[in-house]
């Protein structure tokens, strides 16, 4: 045990930085038993990254490590894998999920550390063949469950649950880790319904109570001021502010946060299409996707506009896109360019001209394994018969290799997409560059109408900027009319032309995109249940 006056956790001078990019510089945190810090900053401000050094990330030792040192209970710490991170007591939660989708919430809970007992065949030929003590596994489960202080069904599994449920199976998994002093959450309440977020507060409070120190990364700056300790804010890299949360609001955190220029920045070209033609329609739309339920949306795109869609996590918005590409169960209307387009038929969108960049770039954006040629050219050559050669008068089609590296080659360079080539590996890239993979693959498809969901999330600000360039780019020079979904208000203003606020399920208003954030923020707690 660190006694009260030696903090838990130092971490000194710390910098990082990729390819040249310094991406930390000088970042100095020190964290004592039992305290909440809310960690916020941008996306892109380097949150992420600051945690990765702390919990022993590949990926960090991969991009020649990190400058500065970490302290744990006053020894410094050289943490070569997550593994040796969690045996010293410390516990993370990501962003993106990790859980086995056909086991169990207690499978998940312990997983790799199943408590076993013998039996006569495991005597005789060894520990490999221990059968698990279910009962056991049940009562760690149960307990860890009773911890969290949320109650989750343990025998529910995990494709079945509902995502709020998957993220509690994730930190309870943390809890059972017996020497648990740390957890990191990153991002933990972004898929949370505001119910689940106030039980996941209530939990943090009781983790705190029992010593646990916990980093809180979140967006919704109004939870860091109910649970946290102190505030840390950092910007492009570097932490500018460190304070009692008591002593400060949301509008004093989200100035420091975004630095004072960004009023200034909101102020582009918004056009208006008044008399243009009604593009797309949709009407009565409901889509049933967990933790971003659509109840009732009528809304109308006009072409050539890039139209915002925005709002809180939890109140449907990532749920319109998804529904009408047809990823989960919908119903009600959608005209596009005159004709209905049918629900619950992803290739009818597709066969219609419509492209989608999802916001769950691992799951459904990318072939990992394959090169960034495959990944860019695939959808269209699968759905449009592009980039390919035909012999014999069409009967045998052949991949135009050449075609295919051009155009990964023409999106390389306008995106700026980081990487050695373009046969490299989809999964060698960044974040912030597999992003940009992903609208390539989209621009590749020409499509008449864009649906963009989060596209900056968790990219850095460099990525951030040449993504939204890019996005307004193509609608600009291409004519495609763009439907875009985000969590960041700022960003939306920076490149809608209109922005529709979605809250509980249903559009709660459309504002131009240069109205104030009162008025769009207005709207955002309008209606949320």
């Amino acid at each position: 045990m660190s006694s009260m006056n030696e903090p838990l956790l130092e971490m000194k001078n710390i910098s990082k930085d990729f390819f040249g990019n310094s991406v930390l510089s000088d970042i100095n945190l020190t964290l004592r038993e039992g305290e909440v810090i809310g960690l916020v900053g941008e996306n892109g401000a380097g949150k992420s990254t600051l945690m990765r050094i702390l919990f022993g990330s590949t990926m960090i030792h991969e991009t020649g490590g990190y400058g500065g040192q970490v302290i744990l209970n006053g020894k410094e710490v050289h943490f070569s894998s997550p593994f040796d991170a969690i045996a010293a007591g410390i516990g993370m939660v990501h962003q993106e999920f990790s859980l086995i989708p056909g086991f169990t919430t207690t499978e998940n809970i312990l997983l790799n550390r199943e408590p076993v007992k013998k039996n006569l065949v495991s005597d005789i030929f060894g520990d490999r063949l221990n059968t698990l003590n279910r009962a056991e596994m049940d009562k760690r489960a149960s307990e860890a469950i009773r911890l969290m202080g949320v109650d989750i069904d343990k025998k529910m599994v995990i494709s079945n649950m509902p995502v709020g449920h998957k993220q509690f199976t994730e930190i309870a998994r943390e809890l059972s880790k017996e020497q648990l002093r740390l957890l990191i959450l990153d991002e933990p309440t972004a898929v949370l319904t505001e119910r689940e977020a106030e039980a996941l507060l209530a939990s943090i409070r009781g983790m705190a109570e029992r010593g646990i120190a916990i980093i809180f990364i979140t967006h919704r700056l109004q939870e860091i001021l109910s649970v946290c300790n102190r505030v840390v804010v950092m910007r492009d890299g570097v932490v500018v502010k460190d304070t009692p949360a008591d002593q400060t609001d949301v509008q004093q955190i989200t100035k420091w946060m975004v630095g004072r220029e960004v009023a200034g920045k909101a102020e582009t070209s918004v056009r208006s299409h008044e008399g243009a033609k009604d593009i797309l329609s949709i009407e009565k739309l409901w889509v049933d996707m967990p933790g971003e339920t659509v109840r009732n949306v009528n809304l109308t795109v006009k072409e050539g506009e890039i139209l915002g869609i925005g709002g809180l996590a939890g109140q449907g918005k990532l749920g319109i896109p998804n529904g009408i590409m047809g990823l989960y169960q919908a119903g009600g209307r959608v005209v596009f360019e005159g004709k209905e387009i049918p629900l619950n038929a992803p290739r009818k969108c597709l066969d219609a001209s419509f492209a989608f960049v999802s916001e769950d770039r691992r799951g459904v954006g990318l072939l990992l394994d394959e090169s960034l040629e495959w990944n860019i050219a695939f959808p269209a050559m699968q759905i449009q018969n592009k980039y390919l050669k035909k012999y014999l008068g069409g009967l045998v089609k052949w991949r135009d290799e050449k075609a295919i590296r051009e155009v990964t080659e023409k999106y390389i360079g306008e995106l700026a997409i980081r990487c050695t080539s373009s046969k490299q590996k989809a999964r060698e890239l960044s974040g912030g560059n597999q992003q940009k993979v992903c609208l390539a693959k989209a621009f590749a498809l020409n499509p008449r109408l864009l649906f963009v969901s989060e596209p900056t999330r968790g990219i850095d600000v460099g990525a951030k900027a040449l993504v939204l360039e890019a996005l307004r780019r193509f609608n600009r020079e291409s004519g495609v009319t763009i439907v875009m979904v985000s969590s960041e208000l700022e960003e939306l203003r920076q490149s809608c032309d209109r922005i529709a606020i979605v809250s509980g399920g249903r559009i709660a208003g459309i504002l131009p995109a240069n109205a104030s954030v009162e008025d769009l923020g207005e709207l955002m707690l309008s209606q949320v249940k």
